[in-house]
């Protein structure tokens, strides 16, 4: 079966202003995350994709638009079921806000239990996207044979939640995952189990450097969507 190279988008002004972007329209790359993208070709140049398949948010496209213009020939699909999670209410909210809402404790600490309101439960967001990934993962296979590999490009809690489902985890476990902008994960999949191969990979260990937290906070939470990397 085909090895998957997931992707999450390039750093965006939603993850530098601090907020829960979700499905909120117009939130681009900033200009790191913009290099990041750039970056991207060059990393993946010994890559043979077979298909690049993204979320149909602006954040993601832009992050694979050097990649297809170093790739002209790269088929390109679009996969509503790897978008982003539905935060409902709380998306274009600021997480400093969200931190002290009820809800926040469950999201971080049991996560299967949490829906957000107006929006969807973090179980209906993994089954979603797992589903979505066997369903390319026979698609590639079918058409470019079972030592295919190809890429999804789509966000942090998508990809952490598809980690925690390749290792068998508990989906109350996936906060404990890591997914910076612009990294990427490798799955390798066969018919009985997927192999983890590659986590988070940016190749820039800057993210590794302590950093200050605000008063108050023991640095001990999930960023919700996916924190925003290296300063």
């Amino acid at each position: 079966m085909p090895m998957l190279i997931l992707v999450r988008h390039g750093r965006s002004t939603a993850n530098t202003a601090g907020v829960l972007a979700g499905w909120t329209p117009g939130v681009a790359l900033d200009e790191r995350g913009a290099a990041q993208a750039a970056a991207l070709p060059g990393r993946l140049a010994r890559l043979p994709l077979a298909a690049a398949v993204t979320s149909p948010l602006q954040r993601c496209r832009e992050t694979l638009a050097p990649l297809l213009t170093a790739r002209p020939g790269l088929p390109l699909h679009t996969e509503e079921r790897i978008g982003e999670c539905h935060y409902g209410d709380w998306s274009g909210r600021k997480l400093a806000e969200l931190a002290d809402e009820p809800l926040m404790n469950v999201v971080q600490q049991h996560p299967s239990a949490a829906a957000f309101p107006g929006g969807e439960s973090m179980r209906a967001m993994q089954a979603r996207a797992v589903d979505a990934v066997r369903d390319w993962n026979a698609r590639i296979e079918a058409e470019h044979g079972p030592d295919a590999v190809y890429l999804m490009c789509s966000h942090g809690d998508i990809i952490k939640s598809l980690v925690a489902d390749a290792l068998g985890l508990h989906l109350d476990l996936f906060q404990r995952i890591s997914a910076e902008p612009c990294s990427v994960t490798a799955i390798r999949y066969t018919p009985t189990r997927p192999f983890l191969v590659r986590l988070g990979d940016t190749g820039d260990f800057a993210g590794l450097v302590p950093r200050e937290h605000p008063p108050g906070d023991q640095g001990g939470d999930a960023a919700v969507g996916g924190d925003a990397g290296a300063p």
